[in-house]
């Protein structure tokens, strides 16, 4: 008998049939004689539904009402999956976050967990009965609904997994797992048995939209296993966990991308002590990220290039906030660029082996493909290139790491 915590999403529940889907799923777990937590989230659509009204009041609605709105979406998918456990037989109970004791800090739409008490959902389990929880929510000191940002159902699951400690936590989606790319791009993408948590921290991070960052953050942190499966069809998924041996034979474990990359670049600014954190700044202070940095410097070292790149919405407003600084900081000119995606590599393997940066740069090179930056990690390369060559570079690198290929047993 192991206790297993799963969490079904958005598109899991989107309707009365798939949330029978759901209750025979628990049910095959019951029947074998595991304890199951179930954390769902709202119906497809529901959540943006919601904000929809919102708006429609307040064109910035008020944060703490806001989350008492978007807190009503889970509330009614809970008490719907509980229904339908019992009526095949198996006694269940339905709780909000609050009910839970989810306890948040107060930051109303992104709020963190600080405490769980297991206590209810102990004495549930003990005598046979699943637990529905609300995912995305908790409750502060005061009492105040919170929610925890877009995902957060999966920091939910992970969270009481952790309080638990549960045997595995299962996240359901609309995949049967994390794949070596996008099989959009890549029809041979293949699905990976094991991934480590580091690895799938930077896929997260890189663009993967399959796990949350702080889910994974979280699991990591508390070493809770993680299973990526599907919930529409029966199959292995993909286990998150740590690093082990069989981990680093892979050189490679996945190709992130993201196209939602903007470049800009301040020319010509004096060489000298403290001028990255002028140009970067009043970037920060307006709450903009700055992921991938280079400098290069003049042939006279008077002068440099300070280059860096951003999400693209915040684009134009960074490149306003740099032309109006330009004057100040003695820069010649600032200039920008959208048409630029970020391709990167993934695996634990690169701790070991030497090499991989050359086979990536040489493959992009045969194709034509200009490198415009390049980041590295202990486990990560990213290059940001044109947009335009973006799916050509993931079907090369793919192909030229053999990413097709299950590793030799």
């Amino acid at each position: 008998m192991a206790l297993i915590v799963q969490k079904y999403g958005g598109s899991s529940v989107a309707n009365i049939e798939r949330i029978e889907n759901v209750a025979n799923k628990v049910m095959e777990f019951r029947k074998r004689g595991d304890q199951v937590v179930v954390v769902l989230s709202a119906m497809s659509g529901e959540t943006n539904r919601l904000i929809d009204l919102a708006k429609a009041i307040q064109q910035q609605p008020d944060p703490r009402e806001l989350d008492m709105l978007l807190a009503t979406g889970e509330q009614a998918t809970v008490a719907l999956l509980a229904m339908a456990l019992k009526k095949r037989g198996q006694d269940a109970r339905s709780y909000t976050g609050a009910q839970v004791r989810i306890l948040t800090d107060n930051a109303y739409n992104k709020a963190r967990i600080v405490n769980i008490d297991n206590g209810g959902m102990q004495g549930d389990l003990a005598v046979g009965r699943v637990v529905v929880v609300a995912g995305f929510q908790g409750v502060d000191e005061q009492g105040n609904i919170t929610t925890l940002g877009r995902g957060g159902s999966d920091t939910t699951a992970v969270a009481l997994a952790a309080a638990l400690k549960a045997d595995e936590c299962q996240i359901y989606t609309d995949v049967d797992g994390v794949y070596t790319t996008d099989p959009r791009v890549v029809p041979e993408a293949r699905r990976l048995d094991r991934i480590t948590f580091e690895e799938m921290l930077e896929l997260a991070s890189l663009g993967s939209k399959v796990l949350q960052i702080r889910a994974v953050e979280f699991a990591g942190k508390y070493n809770v296993p993680l299973r990526v499966l599907s919930s529409m069809q029966d199959g292995p998924g993909t286990l998150i966990s740590y690093e082990d041996v069989e981990m680093e034979d892979a050189l490679i474990s996945g190709i992130a991308f993201n196209r939602d990359e903007a470049q800009i670049t301040v020319q010509g600014v004096p060489d000298q002590p403290g001028i990255a954190a002028r140009i970067l700044g009043p970037i920060g202070d307006a709450n903009i990220e700055v992921d991938m940095i280079l400098q290069n410097t003049s042939t006279d070292g008077s002068t440099a290039d300070f280059t860096f790149t951003v999400q693209r919405n915040d684009y134009d407003k960074a490149l306003a906030l740099l032309e109006k600084h330009a004057g100040e900081m003695g820069a010649r000119e600032v200039k920008g660029e959208t048409r630029i995606a970020k391709l990167s590599l993934v695996g634990v393997g690169m701790r070991s082996h030497a090499g991989i940066a050359s086979t990536m740069f040489s493959a992009l090179a045969k194709e034509g493909i200009n490198i415009r930056m390049i980041s590295t990690s202990e486990i990560k390369i990213s290059v940001v290139i044109d947009e335009k060559y973006l799916e050509l570079g993931v079907r090369t690198l793919h192909s030229a790491f053999n990413l097709d290929q299950a590793p030799a047993a």
